[in-house]
């Protein structure tokens, strides 16, 4: 399992290249990759802050969740602090395992996590004004079907 939160940009494609490289018996990889968006009347930036540390340890408990819902080999997450421009990527998931259900199920459940409950804090400071941005319902209704009843 690779879980890191860095300032730097990274190269999506060596990411993957590399998970894929040190896979054993996966035959099916997801990846999935977080861009900053615009925002109406313009985005400056987004600045994300985090506590190192705690940011880590939240992701790999999730992660480890993962893990065992989903028959997995492997588990990458790749997220950004700092401040980033539009079209930069913010971060990026990948999951391997025998099968492509449990890998694209998995990194839904992970993406559906990251977006909601990971210990970042995003603010989008646009040319008009700027926002804290919060847990959206959409978010909030996507990361409850993975609730066990």
């Amino acid at each position: 399992m690779k879980i890191v939160v860095q300032l730097e940009a990274f190269n999506p494609g060596e990411q993957l290249d590399n998970f894929r490289d040190q896979l054993k018996s996966s035959g099916a990889l997801v990846s999935f990759s977080g861009m900053v968006r615009d925002i109406p009347g313009g985005l400056a930036k987004i600045k994300i802050e985090h506590y190192p540390g705690m940011t880590e340890k939240a992701i790999n408990k999730i992660c480890n969740e993962a893990c065992l819902r989903w028959e997995l080999e492997d588990i990458m997450v790749i997220h950004r602090f700092g401040n980033l421009k539009k079209g930069e990527l913010i971060m990026m998931i990948a999951t391997a395992a025998n099968h492509r259900t449990n890998a694209f199920e998995a990194a839904e459940f992970l993406m559906d996590y990251l977006k909601s409950r990971a210990p970042f804090w995003k603010k989008e400071i646009g040319f008009e004004k700027a926002n804290w941005v919060s847990s959206k319902d959409a978010d909030e209704k996507a990361l409850n079907r993975w609730k066990t009843p």
